[in-house]
């Protein structure tokens, strides 16, 4: 690979730290939705209230996958910048390739959880027009 550096492996830090915070905000976010429903759910019993936190569970075992190939894509980053230092470009040149694959995994599921996102504002919709209707 021509012009291959240590600085190319670096690239990715900004993109990957904000993608993992964007992820954490994700996560922050869905677990006091999940918490107030499961509040709700108590009082009311309603079950649109279950499909609603059976739909953000599998957001959620879906956000921490998109961490866990963030965080993965973010470690390789730094093995290929160790081997890069340590001069085996080789190895420096497949562990970044590996870093890119596992952040195409990462955006990859969260393309899908935000598909899912969907979803739940859907369920909200339809539980509001059943009520608007009544």
């Amino acid at each position: 690979m021509e012009d291959f550096s240590l600085n190319t492996p670096a690239l990715l830090f900004p993109t990957v730290s904000l993608l993992l915070l964007a992820y954490t905000n994700r996560f922050l976010t869905l677990a006091t939705i999940i918490r107030n429903l499961n509040d709700r759910f108590h009082e009311s019993s309603d079950k649109n209230l279950l499909a609603q936190i059976d739909n953000l569970r599998y957001r959620v075992y879906l956000i921490r996958n998109m961490q866990i190939f963030g965080v993965l894509s973010l470690l390789m980053c730094v093995v290929s910048m160790f081997a890069l230092f340590a001069g085996w470009d080789t190895g420096g040149e497949w562990s970044f390739g590996i870093a890119l694959v596992l952040m195409i995994i990462s955006l990859g599921i969260s393309l899908r959880e935000l598909q899912i996102s969907v979803g739940a504002l859907d369920l909200l919709l339809t539980s509001l027009e059943e009520h608007e209707e009544k």
